[in-house]
C-alpha cells in the first residue's frame, strides 16, 4: 500500500479521493488493518456518504440544470431565428409591394391597358382560356404529345385495364392484411420463435439441436423475406422506406440472406455474420405500435440520439487525446515488474484507447495510476506528479462527460412523461365526448328518452334556482368563515391538516366473523384500543425489539445459549403480533366487506410476517430446509413499521410508483441485454476455458503436475496439479451471458472479462495472448449503449418519478415550486435582532469584532492554521513536532482571544444566540482540552512496537480532541454569501431525507439479517472475499459488507464467494462430512436484487433530493428564491438591528 496512505497531506488527499470514488475494498482493509479499534469505520462510511452521495452528486445536479437551460436557450434561439426569417420575408414582401405600387403610380397608362386586358381575360369562358394556353404550349410539346398518345392507346387496351384493376385490388387487400392486428401478432410470434431459436444455442449442445436451429433459421428467414416483399408490394417502395423500422427490417433480412449464401457456399464460417440473426431480436420493439407509453419512451430515446451522437463524438475525441498523451508519457514503461504482465498499458494505440476507456468507467483506475507512479520511480520520487494525468482524466471523463448522459436522459424523459400525461388527458377527453354522444343517441330513442331529457332539464333548472337562492341568502356559517382578510387562492397546508385526514379509520359496515355488528360494544372497544396512540407506539416498540432480537442471533452456533433465550423472546413477540392482528380483524372484519383488514396491502404484509412465524413454530425439525426458509422470512418484521409511520409509508408508495413507472425502461433494457447476451454466446461460447498451467492449450494436454516459482524466484518452487477450468463469468449459454454482461454494466471486474475475451481462441481451447483485440468493440458498444445510456435512463426515470410524486400534492396550486418555497420561508421567518451595546467601552469591542478588517485577520489566521495542519507528515523530526505544537498553542491562544473579545462585545446571552459563535466556542474549548491532555499526560507510544491497550485508549482520546483543530476549517464556511447559501441548501436537503434514510436503513437491516442466516456459516479465509474484514458472521460486519456492495465495489466477487461448495466455519454445527457444504445458489438472487435496489433505486433518492434542492445553482439569478430572502433578512438586520 506504498501509494495509498495518510502519511502526508498530498497522500491523504489522493486516498480520500479514491475512497470517494467507491474504491471501498482498499478503504475497509486500511480501516481494519491499520487501526486496532473499531472507530475508523465511522470516518470511512461518513466520507463515502457525504463525499460521494451528496457532494459529488452536486456535479450531476449542476450539469443537468445547465444542460436543460442550454437546451431551452437553443430552442428559444431557434424560435427567434424563425421569427426573424418570417419578419424578413414580410419586410421583403412589403418592399416588393411598395415598389410595384410606386411603378403603377409612375405609369398610369400601362395600368389602364392592363386593366382592360384583365377584364377581357376574365370575360372569356374557361374552355377558351384553356385552348389559348394549349395553343401557346403546342409547339413545345409535339414530341410529348406523340408519346402521350401512344401511352394512351396502350392504357386503353383491355388487358392493361384488367391488369391494373387486379393489381389495385390485390395491393388494397395486401395493404389491409399488412396493417391488420392479426398480421402484426403473426410477425411478433415469428420474432418470438426466432428469439427462442437463438437463445436455445449453448456450448456442448447436441447435433440434433444444431440441425433444428439451422432449419428454423432458414424457415424464419424465408418468412421474414416474404413479410418484407409483401410490405414492399402493398405499400410501394417509396412508402415502405419512409418507416425506420421497415428500413431496419430490410437491412436485417438482406444481411441474413447474405449470411446464408456465404455459409452455404462455405466461403466463410457460420460465426462470421451470425450476429445478424441476433439483431433480428430488435424487431420485438414493434410491440410499441400498440403500447403508447413504451412508444413514447422509444420516441424519446430516438429524439435524444442527436444529443447523444454529439456527446459520443466529443467523448471519442477526448479518449483519443488522452490515449495519445498516455502513449507519450507511459508507452513501454509498465514493465517494471517482470513477474507479471500488465494488461492495462499504453504500449500501442488500440491498447491505450482501451486503458483510457477503462479509466473513464472507473474500474481499477487507481491500479493503473499506481502502475504509472511506479513507472516513474514510485511515490518516494517525482513519480507522484503523474497522478495529475489520471485525476484530470477521471474527473473530466467520469464526472463531466459521462454525467451529461444522465443529464440528457433526465431532460428527454421529462418530455416523454409529459407526452404520456397529455395523451392520457386527450384519451379521457375523447372518452367523455364519446360517452356524451352515446347518451345523446340513446336519449333520442323512444318516449322514455324524451321524458328523461325533460326530467334532466327540470332538475337542472331546480339546481340553478337553488344556487341563486343560496347566493341571495347565504348560510350564516359560510358567511362567518368568509373573512375579508383571508386572501383568495391556495394556501400552504399545515402538517396538522394533512394528519387530520387519515387520523382514525371508522368501523366499516357489516359484521366481523358474522358475529359482531358494527355497534357491538366488544368491537367498538377493540376499535378504541387499536387506535389509541399508546397501543400504536407499544406495537412499534415491539417491532423494533423483535427486529433487534433477529440481528442479535448467532448465525454460526444455532443451538447456543443466546439463540435459545432469543427463541423464547421470539415466541413472546409472535404472540403479541398475533393478538394485534386478531384485534384488527375483530374491528375491521377479515376480508368479505369493503374496508376489511385483508383489503389493505400493508395489512396483508403484516399477516404474512406473523403467519410465517406461526408456521415455523408448528413445523417439526425434520423439514429443516423449510424451517430455515420460514425463519429467514421473519426478517420482514421491520416492514410492519411502514404501516405505522405515515412519512415512511409515503416514501414506500413513491418507490412502488417508481417501480411501476420504470417497467417500460426495464423491458427495453432487458431486451437489449438479451440481444447482447445472444451475440456474446455466438462469439464466446466455450472459449473461456483454460488450463491452470498456461503452457497447455487443450484438456488432453492439461493433465499431471507442474512447477510454479513464487514471485519468479527459482529458489522457491512449488508443485501443483494441472486442472482444466472455465471462467466464473462466461458466455456458454444465454443466462450465463446475461449474468456476465450485468456485471460488465456495473463496471465491476469488466477489464478481466474483456481480456479473457481478447485472448479467447477456439471452443475448448486455451487462450492466446492478445489473439482478437478487435473483439473489444463488442464490450465498448455494450458499455456505451447499456451502461452509459440505458442505465442512466433508468436512473433518470427514478429521479423524474420522484420529482413528479413530490409535485403531485401541489398539482392544483397556482404557485410554482420556487414561489412555494418563498412563501414557506416567509411564514417560518423570525426577526433577526442585532445586539448593539449602549456602554461606550463595550461598543468599542463590538465595533472591532464586527469590522471588516477583523474578519480578514481571522480569515488569514484560519488559513495559516490550515497550512500548519497540512504540513504535518509521517516520520517528522522532534524539532518539527515541537514547532507544530508551539504553533498550535499560538493559534489556540489567538482564537481564545477572539472568543473573549466577542463575549465582551456581545455578552454571553447574545453571543450564544448565533450558531456560528457557539461552534467557535466549542472548537476553542476542545482545542484547550487537547493542549491540556497532551501537555499534562503525554503518551509515550513506541512507533516500532505493537500498541498496547493503554496506548490505544490514549491514542483515541488524543485523536478525538485533535479533531477540534481540523474543525477550525469549518469556520471558513461562515465567510462569503455563496458558501453560506450552499451550506444552507445542503442542510435543507438533509431535512428532506429522514424517511428516505429510514427506508435505506430498513433495506440494509433486512438484507444483513438474511445474509447472516444464509451465509453466516461460511469460513473466513485470507485471500478470499469472505475474510475477517468482510463476512456475515456478525450484524455490524454484515452491514459493512452490504455497504461495500451498495457502492458497487467487488460485489460480484463476494457473490461468487457465497455460492455452494464453500468451506464451513470450524465452530459451526455442521454434520460430519459436510465441511464443504456452506453457501447457497440463493446468493445470485440475493446480491443482484440488493445491488439493483441500492444502485438503481434507493441511492438515486439522494440524487433526486440533491437535484431538487440545488436547482438554484443553475437557476436564473434574477428570479427571487428563498436563499435571497435569507440574505435579505441578514442585510436588513444591519440597518434595523432592533428588528422594529
Amino acid at each position: 500500500m506504498g501509494n495509498t496512505n495518510f502519511d502526508n497531506f498530498a497522500f491523504a488527499m489522493l486516498t480520500v479521493f479514491q475512497c470517494i470514488q467507491w474504491r471501498m475494498d482498499r478503504c475497509f482493509i486500511w480501516m481494519n488493518d491499520a487501526m486496532g479499534f473499531e472507530l475508523p469505520w465511522v470516518y470511512f462510511v461518513s466520507l463515502v456518504i457525504f463525499g460521494s452521495f451528496f457532494v459529488l452528486n452536486l456535479v450531476l445536479g449542476v450539469l443537468s440544470g445547465e444542460f436543460s437551460k442550454e437546451r431551452e436557450k437553443a430552442k428559444a434561439r431557434g424560435d427567434f431565428q424563425k421569427l426573424r426569417e418570417k419578419q424578413q420575408l414580410e419586410e421583403d414582401l412589403k418592399g416588393y409591394l411598395d415598389w410595384i405600387t410606386q411603378a403603377e403610380d409612375i405609369d398610369p397608362e400601362n395600368d389602364e391597358d392592363g386593366d382592360e386586358e384583365g377584364k377581357r381575360n376574365t370575360s372569356m369562358p374557361t374552355s377558351e382560356t384553356e385552348s389559348v394556353n394549349t395553343e401557346n404550349a403546342g409547339a413545345e410539346g409535339e414530341n410529348a404529345g406523340c408519346c402521350g398518345s401512344m401511352c394512351q392507346s396502350i392504357s386503353k387496351s383491355k388487358f392493361s385495364r384488367r391488369w391494373r384493376r387486379w393489381n389495385r385490388f390485390n395491393r388494397r387487400r395486401c395493404r389491409a392484411a399488412v396493417k391488420s392486428v392479426s398480421f402484426y401478432w403473426l410477425v411478433i410470434i415469428l420474432v418470438f420463435l426466432n428469439t427462442l431459436t437463438i437463445s436455445s444455442e449453448h456450448y456442448n449442445q447436441p447435433n440434433w439441436l444444431t440441425q433444428i436451429q439451422d432449419i428454423a433459421n432458414k424457415v424464419l428467414l424465408a418468412c421474414f423475406t416474404c413479410e418484407m416483399l409483401v410490405k414492399m408490394y402493398s405499400l410501394g417502395l417509396q412508402a415502405y422506406f419512409v418507416s425506420l423500422f421497415n428500413r431496419f427490417d430490410c437491412f436485417v433480412v438482406c444481411g441474413g440472406i447474405t449470411e446464408t449464401i456465404l455459409v452455404e457456399l462455405e466461403i466463410m464460417s457460420p460465426l462470421g455474420i451470425s450476429v445478424f440473426r441476433c439483431v433480428r431480436l430488435l424487431r420485438i420493439f414493434k410491440v410499441t405500435r400498440h403500447w403508447a407509453s413504451l412508444s413514447n419512451l422509444v420516441a424519446s430515446l430516438l429524439n435524444s440520439m442527436k444529443s447523444i451522437a454529439s456527446l459520443l463524438l466529443l467523448l471519442f475525441l477526448f479518449i483519443i487525446i488522452f490515449s495519445l498523451l498516455g502513449m507519450q508519457l507511459f508507452g513501454g514503461k509498465f514493465n517494471f515488474d517482470e513477474t507479471q504482465t500488465k494488461r492495462s498499458t499504453f504500449d500501442n494505440f488500440p491498447q491505450s484507447l482501451l486503458t483510457v476507456f477503462q479509466i473513464l468507467t472507473g474500474e481499477d483506475w487507481n491500479a493503473v495510476m499506481y502502475d504509472g507512479i511506479m513507472a516513474y520511480g514510485g511515490p518516494s520520487s517525482s513519480g507522484m506528479i503523474v497522478c495529475v494525468y489520471f485525476i484530470i482524466l477521471f474527473i473530466c471523463g467520469n464526472y463531466i462527460l459521462l454525467n451529461v448522459f444522465l443529464a440528457i436522459a433526465v431532460d428527454n424523459l421529462a418530455d416523454a412523461e409529459s407526452l404520456n400525461t397529455a395523451q392520457k388527458e386527450a384519451a379521457e377527453e375523447k372518452e367523455k365526448k364519446k360517452s356524451a354522444r352515446k347518451e345523446s343517441l340513446e336519449n333520442k330513442d323512444g318516449d322514455k328518452g324524451e321524458n328523461d331529457r325533460k326530467k334532466a332539464i327540470e332538475a337542472k333548472v331546480s339546481v340553478d334556482e337553488e344556487a341563486e337562492e343560496e347566493k341571495e341568502h347565504p348560510e350564516p356559517d359560510e358567511e362567518d368563515e368568509d373573512e375579508p382578510e383571508v386572501p383568495a387562492g391556495p394556501r400552504p397546508r399545515r402538517m396538522s391538516e394533512l394528519n387530520m385526514k387519515e387520523k382514525i379509520t371508522p368501523i366499516p359496515e357489516g359484521s366481523a366473523f358474522f358475529i359482531f355488528s358494527n355497534t357491538n360494544p366488544i368491537r367498538v372497544g377493540c376499535h378504541k384500543l387499536i387506535n389509541h396512540h399508546i397501543f400504536t407506539n407499544l406495537i412499534l416498540v415491539f417491532i423494533m425489539l423483535s427486529s433487534a432480537s433477529l440481528a442479535a442471533e448467532d448465525p454460526i452456533r444455532s443451538h447456543s445459549f443466546r439463540n435459545i433465550i432469543l427463541g423464547y423472546f421470539d415466541y413472546a413477540f409472535t404472540g403479541i403480533f398475533t393478538v394485534e392482528i386478531f384485534l384488527k380483524m375483530m374491528t375491521y372484519g377479515a376480508f368479505l366487506h369493503k374496508g376489511s383488514f385483508c383489503r389493505n396491502y400493508f395489512n396483508l404484509l403484516d399477516l404474512l410476517v406473523v403467519g410465517v412465524s406461526l408456521v415455523s413454530f408448528g413445523i417439526q425439525s425434520s423439514a429443516i430446509s423449510v424451517v430455515k426458509i420460514l425463519r429467514v422470512l421473519r426478517v420482514l418484521r421491520p416492514l410492519r413499521a411502514i404501516n405505522r409511520a405515515k412519512g415512511l409509508k409515503h416514501v414506500v408508495q413513491c418507490v412502488f410508483v417508481a417501480i411501476r413507472t420504470i417497467g417500460n425502461i426495464m423491458i427495453v433494457t432487458t431486451l437489449l441485454q438479451f440481444m447482447f447476451a445472444c451475440i456474446g454466446v455466438q462469439l464466446f461460447k466455450g472459449k473461456f476455458y483454460r488450463c491452470s498451467d498456461e503452457a497447455k492449450q487443450t484438456p488432453e494436454e492439461c493433465k499431471g503436475k507442474y512447477i510454479v516459482y513464487k514471485d519468479g524466484d527459482v529458489n522457491s518452487p512449488s508443485i501443483r496439479e494441472r486442472h482444466w477450468h472455465n471462467s466464473d463469468f462466461n458466455f456458454d449459454n444465454v443466462l450465463s451471458a446475461m449474468m456476465a454482461l450485468f456485471t460488465v454494466s456495473t463496471f465491476e471486474g469488466w477489464p478481466a472479462l474483456l481480456y479473457k475475451a481478447i485472448d479467447s481462441n477456439g471452443e475448448n481451447v486455451g487462450p492466446i495472448y492478445n489473439n482478437r483485440v478487435e473483439i473489444s468493440i463488442f464490450f465498448i458498444i455494450y458499455i456505451i449503449i447499456i451502461a452509459f445510456f440505458m442505465m442512466n435512463i433508468f436512473v433518470g426515470f427514478v429521479i423524474v418519478t420522484f420529482q413528479e410524486q413530490g409535485e403531485k400534492e401541489y398539482k392544483n396550486c397556482e404557485l410554482d415550486k420556487n414561489q412555494r418555497q418563498c412563501v414557506e420561508y416567509a411564514l417560518k421567518a423570525r426577526p433577526l435582532r442585532r445586539y448593539i451595546p449602549k456602554n461606550p467601552y463595550q461598543y468599542k469591542f463590538w465595533y472591532v469584532v464586527n469590522s471588516t478588517g477583523f474578519e480578514y485577520i481571522m480569515f488569514v489566521l484560519i488559513m495559516l492554521n490550515t497550512l500548519c495542519l497540512a504540513m504535518q507528515h509521517y516520520g517528522q523530526s522532534k524539532i518539527f513536532n515541537d514547532v507544530m505544537d508551539v504553533m498550535n498553542m499560538v493559534f489556540t491562544a489567538v482564537f481564545t482571544v477572539e472568543m473573549v473579545l466577542k463575549l465582551i462585545a456581545f455578552k454571553p446571552k447574545h453571543y450564544f444566540t448565533d450558531a456560528w459563535n457557539t461552534f467557535d466556542a466549542l472548537i476553542v474549548v476542545g482545542s484547550v482540552v487537547d493542549i491540556a491532555i497532551t501537555e499534562v499526560n503525554p503518551p509515550e507510544i513506541d512507533p516500532t512496537g505493537p500498541p498496547t491497550s493503554s496506548e490505544d485508549s490514549a491514542r483515541i482520546s488524543i485523536t478525538f480532541f485533535r479533531l477540534f483543530r481540523v474543525m477550525r476549517l469549518v469556520k471558513l464556511l461562515s465567510r462569503g454569501e455563496g458558501i453560506r447559501t450552499l451550506l444552507w441548501t445542503f442542510i435543507k436537503s438533509f431535512q428532506a431525507l429522514p424517511y428516505v434514510a429510514l427506508l435505506i436503513a430498513m433495506l440494509f437491516f433486512i438484507y444483513a439479517v438474511i445474509g447472516m442466516q444464509v451465509f453466516g456459516k461460511i469460513a473466513m479465509r485470507d485471500g478470499t472475499q469472505i475474510n475477517r474484514n468482510n463476512n456475515f458472521q456478525t450484524f455490524p460486519q454484515a452491514v459493512l459488507l452490504l455497504f461495500r456492495c451498495a457502492t458497487g465495489e467487488a460485489w460480484q466477487d463476494i457473490m461468487l464467494a457465497c455460492l455452494p461448495g464453500k468451506r464451513c466455519d470450524p465452530e459451526s454445527d455442521y454434520n460430519p462430512g459436510e465441511e464443504n457444504t456452506c453457501g447457497s445458489n440463493f446468493a445470485i438472487v440475493y446480491f443482484i436484487t440488493f445491488y439493483m435496489l441500492c444502485a438503481f433505486l434507493i441511492i438515486n433518492l439522494f440524487v433526486a433530493v440533491i437535484m431538487d434542492n440545488f436547482d438554484y445553482l443553475t437557476r436564473d439569478w434574477s428570479i427571487l428564491g428563498p436563499h435571497h430572502l435569507d440574505e435579505f433578512k441578514r442585510i436588513w438586520s444591519e440597518y434595523d438591528p432592533e428588528a422594529k
